[in-house]
């Protein structure tokens, strides 16, 4: 062990100096390393493999610690565990950022040669991917790095083009003509998945497309007139009374000399707008499927950057798509043909990532047939790929958590389109197919096949196109762990994925899918979504917004001017720049403390309910660093209270063991078992909260206290005993709470193992390998929970009645105590001790009567808690005094006068569970109580 790891316990917890012990340590002694013993149960989780664009955003931290926390607690709980790392070349994001360097250089991904400009990137990846990883072990991440891969790697690399190769020749991934979303910025396909709507202000432009014949037409109402030199016909529903005669005539297409005809379709919903609708199936998806039913000509008038083409009128060629509009909406207007126009709000499809506007455009591209049939020799021959996603989820083979996202999956599969596989970039998985002169198409796994399939001679050219990113994701789950045959039978399946519902058809569907299809299992046996991290008020974090937050800075502590720094350098509207200081002002006035990765975890966890979004809130995460500074300084407590002390190792040594000892075993064993059910149902925000309040609320809080009473008064075997149950029961709840604050846990553990026996001073051993906390029922002991709710209950009279007659703490009162009950009288002395210290007391007197000890003229308040009346012994302000009970006794009537209301009322005890109406019920019966009680003292008032 090194010397660092045997520095006395510091005065104050300082998350910086253990982080940067404990990573190098555990990953030293291979501790991340993938088990792989034969007989052992098993546990594994892919990692969603970052993009390698920047640096890690809030959402992988959020994703990160609830991943790592499961698999620091399955490894404990001494399972065969692998959490495998990864990080996604992510073809259009990584193409986009380094574009944007090299722009900033001067200079034009265009103006360069393929090989330069993905060196380039190469070179973009070493970096970026580097800084990611760092950031993954600051987070504290136990991911095995023998096994990193890159998902553009030559091992990854052969298996995505085996698997095209394989999918293409069973006639499941063909080339066509189709309509795709172009982005005309990057000039390439995106895929339905990578294009939001969004909801703009725009126009409805109604156009009057006069009859062939000479007569008056019709009119269509349009958002896109520029599009109208692509326009086929005119569609109107078969059961409009309105145009029944027209069908089948001609119409003039505006501003040409082209005449398009009238056809019938349903479609057209003849109740919006005119009810006649333009058809351009080169330009919108509605009308090429309606364009396929009627068998129109497809005309593309777009090039490539959304510029009009030689296909239309040539005034309007080379015009940028809305420079087109404009010029068409004034020419229209010239002629006669703008009926109107009318403010319409409408949905607009945009790329996120470049913010353009999507242009559907008519276009060659490599398809994945979803819905066809696999053929012979396939191992699901007859079945498509989305029956395969279908069948995995329906037959459990695949769990979903929470059930909601099962009915979104089965939606969306059972409505599957064709995936368009093509991209039109420099960076990604090259296509493996090459052309001949004559465009013959050979699909091979080497360019030497390929030339072998073409014949000796032929001249060929490689499809420049590169796979979507999506299509070598799919594959991971089988892709990483195929050269390793052994690691392939134990971790896949693996256990669960963890990811957010943005995913959810990006990734995980098409995982599930491929990997039926190619291995016949499934790539993992649950699901669990979460929700996306936003801001505190709930808007999504972007820099537009002036609200991202780096997961480091929160980490290590960032001031005020870096974080605007960050959040203004890159901005695509620079003018957006004070708008975002402004705000970051606002909420970070003093930056952002350290917090360190524990309490950042912590909050994580914390914030981990099923499917919802999370509201990040720094002052949240600030709270967490309170309760690990707490943990620290109970640690503290009791080892300057033990050590060099008997602690009760020698199990000769006679030991006394008091309520509070047996109480305190008895609540951590019940946190035991709620935190264990918690991990086992991913739910890590039960986990957590088990963990805080038990920490906090019970060990620190009423223990530590109730401890220092025995330490002080109890005889040998009373004080072995307290120091043998702080030291045990502290370094059980060590390793209850290490998966989710690994580091600090690690630290304290290093202490407190030794004087609790658990290991020698100069043993190499980790908190990271030692077994879970396991529920013992013995171990609960119900007397002892009874005795010390008694305790806590008087001890939180006493502290209510101190505060109301303004009693300093400092000051020390008689208290009297009253009881019918001799048992219960026979319990509170035995309590006396503990009263006197927590409840601050000078002595305690008991009495039959209170009145009998009452000072002359005293209006202290009596606090009933169970069979006891309590009092201080403190003359008071009788006027003061009378004024406070009126308040109190005007409170609980109220309160009384609720609960007999909906108790009485039939539908709220017909549907509300019975736990709730048990707790109304009690809740009347104890405010019935002390309103009996709290009137008995007012008439007992000397009379002013």
């Amino acid at each position: 062990m090194s010397e660092t790891q045997n520095k006395e316990l510091a005065k104050s917890y300082d998350p910086a100096s253990i982080e940067a012990k404990w990573y190098p340590f555990w990953e030293q002694q291979g501790y991340f390393k993938a088990g792989l013993e034969e007989g052992k149960p098993s546990f594994s989780i892919q990692l969603p493999p970052p993009n390698i664009t920047g640096i890690l955003h809030m959402g992988h931290a959020f994703n990160h610690s609830v991943m790592d926390s499961l698999t620091r607690f399955y490894r404990m709980n001494g399972y065969n565990t692998m959490w495998l790392p990864g990080t996604d070349h992510a073809g259009i994001a990584t193409q986009i950022v380094v574009e944007r360097k090299l722009e900033a250089q001067g200079k034009n991904r265009r103006d360069m040669p393929r090989d330069d400009f993905v060196n380039e990137i190469w070179k973009w990846k070493e970096y970026s991917g580097g800084n990611i990883l760092k950031q993954m072990r600051r987070l504290g991440d136990t991911l095995d790095w023998d096994r990193l891969y890159f998902t553009m790697n030559d091992d990854l690399a052969k298996v995505v083009v085996d698997c095209f190769v394989d999918l293409y020749e069973k006639g499941l991934i063909y080339r066509g003509r189709r309509l795709v979303n172009w982005d005309p910025k990057l000039q390439t396909s995106v895929s339905d998945l990578e294009v939001e709507p969004k909801e703009q202000d725009g126009h409805l432009w109604e156009i009057r497309y006069p009859a062939a014949d000479g007569s008056e037409g019709v009119v269509v109402a349009t958002t896109r007139p520029e599009t109208m030199f692509g326009d086929q016909a005119v569609a109107v529903n078969p059961e409009d009374e309105r145009y029944k005669d027209l069908v089948g005539k001609k119409l003039k297409l505006p501003l040409t000399d082209r005449e398009i005809p009238v056809i019938a379709d349903d479609y057209v919903d003849k109740e919006f707008g005119s009810g006649c609708v333009k058809i351009t199936p080169a330009h919108d998806f509605n009308d090429f499927e309606v364009g396929k039913r009627h068998n129109l000509e497809q005309v593309n008038i777009m090039t490539k950057t959304a510029h009009l083409n030689d296909n239309v009128p040539e005034k309007y060629r080379g015009m940028d798509r809305y420079e087109a509009r404009k010029a068409v909406i004034e020419d229209l207007k010239a002629q006669g043909l703008l009926v109107g126009i009318k403010p319409h709000k409408h949905m607009v499809p945009l790329v996120p990532r470049t913010g353009e506007v999507v242009e559907p455009m008519i276009s060659e591209q490599w398809f994945l047939a979803m819905s066809k049939p696999a053929p012979e020799g396939s191992r699901y021959p007859g079945k498509s790929l989305s029956d395969l996603g279908l069948e995995a989820v329906q037959e459990n083979l695949v769990n979903i958590f929470p059930e909601q996202w099962q009915k979104v999956y089965k939606d969306w599969l059972s409505n599957i389109q064709d995936w368009c596989l093509s991209r039109q970039l420099w960076w990604g998985h090259q296509i493996p197919a090459w052309y001949d002169d004559k465009g013959n198409v050979y699909v091979a796994h080497t360019e030497e096949e390929a030339q072998q399939k073409a014949g000796e001679g032929v001249k060929l050219h490689r499809d420049e196109d590169v796979l979507d990113t999506w299509f070598s994701s799919a594959l991971v789950p089988f892709s990483t762990l195929i050269n390793d045959p052994k690691a392939f039978d134990i971790y896949l399946p693996s256990s669960v994925l963890v990811t957010g519902y943005d995913i959810l058809f990006f990734w995980v569907a098409r995982m599930i899918m491929m990997t039926r299809f190619f291995t016949g299992r499934v790539p993992f046996k649950n699901v669990y979504i979460h929700g996306l991290v936003r801001d505190a008020e709930g808007n999504k974090m972007s820099k537009s917004e002036g609200n991202t937050l780096d997961p480091l800075d929160i980490i290590q502590g960032v001031d005020l001017e870096s974080l605007v720094k960050k959040n203004t350098t890159g901005l695509r509207q620079p003018e957006k720049a004070p708008i975002v200081e402004r705000k970051l002002s606002k909420h970070y006035p003093e930056g952002i403390n350290e917090i360190g990765a524990d309490a950042l975890r912590f909050t994580m966890a914390a914030y981990a309910t099923l499917g919802r979004n999370v509201n990040f809130d720094v002052k949240r995460a600030d709270g967490y660093r309170n309760f690990c500074n707490k943990l620290w300084n109970a640690t503290r407590f009791v080892l300057m209270n033990i050590e060099g002390k008997d602690c009760g190792l020698d199990p000769n040594a006679p030991m006394e063991y008091s309520a509070p000892d047996q109480w305190i075993w008895s609540e951590f064993e019940r946190t035991v078992q709620e935190v264990r059910k918690a991990f086992e149902d991913y739910r890590l925000d039960n986990a957590a909260n088990a963990i805080y309040s038990f920490i906090w609320n019970q060990y620190c809080d009423w223990y530590l206290e109730l401890s220092k009473v025995q330490l002080n008064q109890g005889n040998e075997a009373v004080q072995r005993a307290t120091r043998h149950t702080l030291v045990t029961v502290l370094e059980q709840t060590l390793r209850l709470a290490h998966p989710i604050i690994p580091f600090i846990t690690e630290e304290l553990w290093q202490k407190v193992s030794v004087v609790a026996g658990v290991r020698s001073e100069n043993s190499v051993d980790s908190l990271m390998v030692q077994s879970y906390p396991v529920y013992d029922p013995a171990k609960v002991n119900t007397q002892a929970d009874m005795t010390i709710n008694e305790l806590k209950a008087m001890v939180d009279a006493i502290r209510n009645l101190r505060s109301g007659m303004l009693v300093p703490p400092s000051k020390k009162v008689p208290l009297a105590i009253s009881s019918r009950d001799g048992e219960a009288r026979a319990r509170a002395e035995k309590l006396t001790p503990y009263l006197q210290t927590l409840g601050r007391l000078e002595e305690v007197i008991f009495t039959d009567d209170l009145e009998t000890v009452r000072p002359v003229g005293s209006a202290a308040p009596v606090a009933v808690v169970d069979d006891f009346s309590l009092m201080l012994i403190i003359k008071v302000d009788v006027a003061a005094e009378r004024e406070r009970l009126n308040k109190e006794i005007t409170r609980l009537e109220n309160e009384i006068a609720k609960a007999n209301t909906k108790l009485s009322n039939e539908n709220f005890v017909k549907k509300a569970p019975a736990k709730v109406i048990e707790q109304e019920r009690s809740r009347l019966a104890s405010n019935e109580q002390l309103l009996a009680s709290n009137k008995e003292q007012l008439s007992k008032l000397p009379q002013a």
